[in-house]
């Protein structure tokens, strides 16, 4: 394509990285929601190799993230300001899309620094914020087919790795109701039947001396 400079090829890769590395994520942590490397047959990695891929995905995904943006900021093809990159709607090339990434970009940041901060939070509270992880990954995915100047000669892959990212999440998501619906009734307690201890009998309080 004529006009297209180094630094806008540089935002557009850090970009396509930033979202493979979200839907790896969000794949990840549907494997550590549903157990499902701790089934019988599965060789389970340690608990501590599993949190640290998981947290190395996200901080991977922030830094194609800043790359991707500030490449594009300093890119002549289109002229984004530090405001079109951070506003939303404030861009006037492809507003929509721009502004759904400006979104993304907000979400991706809250589930980072909660995940950063969680030992200081209650587990309902974070757990809430990193299920946006989900709208993030469907936000990311408009963003990169509305936004992307490519998508029109990629459409069928894009739509071939969309359909995909249906799949896997639907069978995800799938898997933990079904979980949460046959767990609990499994290991629900067997309620105990108390029995009252028999009464005492009362004894005869009469005299030997009490005769009529």
């Amino acid at each position: 394509m004529l006009g297209v400079t180094f630094t806008w090829l540089v935002s557009r890769s850090a970009g396509v990285v930033a979202w493979a590395l979200v839907v790896a994520s969000c794949t990840w942590g549907i494997l550590l929601a549903t157990r499902a490397l701790s089934r019988r047959g599965v060789r389970r990695p340690s608990p501590a190799w599993i949190f640290s891929l998981h947290r190395f995905l996200g901080g991977l995904t922030v830094a194609f993230t800043v790359i991707h943006v500030v490449a594009i900021v300093f890119d002549p093809f289109v002229s984004f300001s530090v405001v079109d990159v951070l506003v939303p709607f404030s861009s006037s090339w492809e507003p929509l899309a721009v502004a759904i990434g400006i979104v993304s970009l907000y979400l991706l940041l809250a589930i980072e620094i909660t995940s950063l901060v969680r030992d200081r939070m209650s587990s309902r509270a974070w757990r809430s914020i990193h299920l946006l992880a989900y709208g993030l990954l469907a936000l990311t995915t408009v963003h990169a087919l509305a936004a992307g100047t490519d998508t029109t000669t990629l459409l069928p892959t894009a739509l071939s790795v969309v359909l995909g990212c249906v799949v896997v999440f639907g069978a995800g998501l799938a898997w933990s109701v079904r979980r949460e619906h046959t767990v609990p009734a499994r290991m629900s307690p067997v309620p105990r039947v108390t029995v009252a201890p028999p009464r005492p009998r009362a004894r005869s309080t009469a005299r030997v001396g009490d005769r009529g």
